[in-house]
């Protein structure tokens, strides 16, 4: 129970691990797509972040998007530890969770299309677990970049409350937070479930739909 209560407490600032003043390494370009994870991205292009459990999983639902979707990149945010590993991160003692970068062009693919796939491919009542995943880094959470994507992502997690709530579902334990410092995953997490078709998703959403970007036709 120690064990468990560690995984899925945040540690304190003093309590974190001290990381390390470089980047870990990683890929230079998207596996797929072969465009570049780090940027600079193309003019009007935006970035939004998001925490849905694993992050294997999590990536493939946005670059499945299609059409829109510029890159897609998976990596560590909301902790203390700087340029923290795959290992620290799921030791608990970084603070970190596990989220997929999203490189988009707003104008073919809006934000609350984004935002309609976050909500419907992972459970957001589950606190510090994804199903069978459990940890302070499944966490669910949108980081975001502006004004305008937090008022659109705090009006959303109203309505999904709703809905959710109507089918039985407790409290959403999203986090909504300015997105703070994003650390690029290594390279072998990637665009993981491309290189390993067979590999393991743990993701699994409510069945319940979210309203918003109805009409917003994604590929």
């Amino acid at each position: 129970m120690f064990f468990l209560r560690k995984k899925t407490a945040l540690p304190e600032a003093h309590e974190a691990l001290p990381g390390r003043d470089t980047p870990i390494p990683t890929a230079e370009r998207h596996f797929l797509s072969k465009r570049p994870l780090a940027g600079p991205y193309p003019e009007g292009m935006q970035v939004a972040i998001f925490g849905l459990g694993c992050f294997w999983g999590a990536e493939r639902k946005f670059w499945q998007m299609g059409e829109g979707i510029w890159t897609t990149a998976v990596g560590y945010i909301a902790g203390f530890t700087p340029n923290p590993t795959y290992e620290e991160v799921c030791s608990g003692r970084t603070g970190h969770n596990e989220v997929v970068l999203v490189a988009f062009d707003p104008a073919v693919l809006p934000y609350e299309a984004l935002l309609k796939t976050f909500w419907e491919s992972h459970d957001p009542t589950q606190g510090m677990r994804q199903g069978n995943d459990v940890g302070t880094q499944y966490r669910s959470g949108i980081y975001v970049t502006d004004a305008g994507q937090r008022a659109v992502a705090e009006r959303s997690r109203g309505d999904y409350q709703q809905a959710l709530a109507a089918r039985g579902y407790g409290p959403i334990t999203t986090e909504i937070l300015d997105a703070p410092t994003f650390y690029f995953a290594e390279d072998y997490h990637q665009q993981y479930l491309a290189k390993n078709p067979a590999g393991y998703c743990g993701l699994g959403g409510t069945g319940v739909s979210c309203s918003i970007g109805v009409g917003v036709a994604a590929a």
